[in-house]
């Protein structure tokens, strides 16, 4: 509390609106390096709380030339565009459907150009709202590559080689991080594209592999199948490490039942262009050695992303940075090795990489340097979904997760197989559509962690984090009455246990 109200004392302390310092520079009372979910959140927080505030954004452009505006990696190329798009492949599915259910519909064949288009206008809507919230909360933006000059100093420097020199009491660095590209792989980088650059595509991607196992990967490839494009994703090692790895085999296993082709146990090994401008790709088996090679007009590297600290300096600052990751190491008021320099979301480390907590953690920090609240962002029990063509949501521990922390006998899963009512009609597969709840074995038996695999995932999780978050139990959820005839009811209807050796699978309504 005595930082507290002495960081908060150093705000009061500055000139009502900020003031330039010697040889023109511009003083403010924070600086936020980067104009992302994050940044933006702690930016116009801190703003609405009275301070002096300036954002400095700038997208390099990807190595495809890709560039966009202000919002960051949700807004341009990531959550917003990937949502949109896996809801036009949702509504192919829905097309397939409509027969069944008695609309006489023409099955017609997807157009990328026109969904590509209504996305792209979307996102350049949300850049255009961005900068007008700035200047309606009085937030200087600055579109300039930042970079340190010490620990209060920041110099931007403009497109056109213009610089600006920027200090202040405080500094956020919220820059995200950009896709990595496997830059052993010969043609990697100069045939290969991002997720960077996929959302931005104004023609179809056409035949498509997908490089990766993260949820970046799944979901691009579920959507990209969805649409109609013939797609392979190749997996190295496992999918989705990071999760439960239970659902993790499902969501790949409805994809490879519906359309994706998936290589396991793969790994590139050259891109070379052809001369009818397609793609050879030359990849390698790992457990038995043998080589195969096959073309595509695309080739999308989604393997992992990189912080973007590389050009800010941070050394000129004293930042400190995790020498394996490139993340910057920070305590738990997001405050890095110099106290008065903070770090949020996806280039911090040991950071859930989400919007939601990054915006979070950002609309705390400005609560705090304004002395209004003494709160730390809570990193427990985040929900997320991966939307893959059958989503997947999760809150709380994985089963693996639950099992190392606490034992094997002091853990019980409850589970279920359910079919979807609005499968029925069509007869769609529902063999993946499953739930479980990891609990701790000793009654009340604490929820640990819940795990949704089906329709409108992220919905139903949604509503459950609350009550995880609270501390809810098994014996609470079970006498939760559930909305009828909903997937979500299927949580509170859970009774059976894998120790019990029973078969999950629900039957009747």
């Amino acid at each position: 509390m005595a930082a507290l109200r002495g960081a908060a004392a150093r705000f009061r302390g500055r000139a009502p609106g900020g003031a330039r310092g010697a040889a023109g520079r511009q003083r403010y009372d924070l600086l936020v390096i980067g104009g992302g979910s994050g940044g933006l959140a702690c930016a116009k927080e801190a703003a609405q709380l009275g301070k002096k505030v300036a954002v400095l954004d700038y997208v390099e452009p990807s190595p495809r030339g890709t560039r966009w505006g202000l919002g960051g990696t949700c807004v341009n190329v990531g959550c917003i565009p990937k949502k949109l798009m896996h809801q036009a492949a949702l509504l192919g599915g829905m097309i397939r459907d409509a027969p069944h259910y008695g609309w006489r519909v023409a099955q017609a064949p997807h157009d990328w150009a026109t969904m590509a288009d209504a996305v792209q206008n979307h996102v350049k809507s949300l850049n255009w709202g961005h900068r007008v919230q700035l200047q309606d909360r009085k937030v200087k933006y600055l579109n300039v590559k930042a970079s340190f000059v010490d620990m209060h100093t920041v110099c931007g420097v403009s497109k056109g080689g213009e610089e600006t020199l920027l200090s202040a009491e405080h500094i956020v660095i919220a820059t995200g991080g950009r896709p990595r590209y496997p830059t052993h792989i010969e043609g990697a980088l100069e045939y290969g594209i991002t997720s960077d650059d996929l959302f931005w595509l104004k023609e179809s991607p056409g035949k498509t592999l997908v490089v990766g196992a993260s949820y970046v990967a799944l979901e691009c490839a579920g959507f990209l199948t969805g649409l109609g494009l013939d797609t392979t994703v190749m997996i190295r090692s496992v999918p989705l490490r990071a999760f439960d790895q239970q659902m993790a085999l499902l969501v790949t296993e409805h994809m490879a039942g519906h359309g994706t082709r998936v290589l396991r146990g793969c790994a590139p090994e050259r891109v070379e262009k052809l001369p009818d401008q397609q793609l050879r790709v030359t990849w390698v088996d790992l457990a038995s050695d043998r080589k195969d090679a096959g073309t595509f007009d695309t080739v999308l590297w989604a393997i992992g992303r990189v912080p973007e600290t590389a050009s800010l300096n941070l050394e000129k600052a004293g930042v400190r940075t995790n020498p394996v990751t490139g993340k910057i190491l920070v305590d738990a008021q997001e405050a890095t090795s110099i106290p008065h320099i903070y770090a949020i979301g996806d280039v911090a480390e040991g950071r859930p990489e989400l919007t939601p907590t990054a915006i979070m953690a950002g609309r705390l920090l400005a609560q705090r340097l304004s002395g209004r609240t003494s709160d730390l962002m809570d990193y427990s029990s985040v929900p997320t979904t991966v939307f893959t063509p059958l989503e997947y949501g999760c809150v709380g521990l994985s089963e693996e997760a639950a099992v190392a922390r606490h034992g094997e006998e002091h853990v019980e899963v409850y589970h279920a197989f359910y079919k979807p009512l609005e499968y029925t009609v069509p007869q769609r597969d529902a063999s993946q559509c499953y739930v479980k709840m990891v609990c701790l074995r000793e009654p009340p038996q604490l929820v640990l962690g819940l795990h949704f695999l089906g329709p409108n995932a992220g919905e139903v999780t949604q509503g459950f984090a609350l009550g995880i978050k609270c501390g809810a139990s098994f014996q609470q959820v079970i006498r939760t009455v559930g909305i009828h005839p909903t997937c979500a009811e299927e949580v509170a209807k859970l009774r059976i246990s894998k120790r019990s050796g029973l078969d999950p699978t629900v039957t009747g309504c």
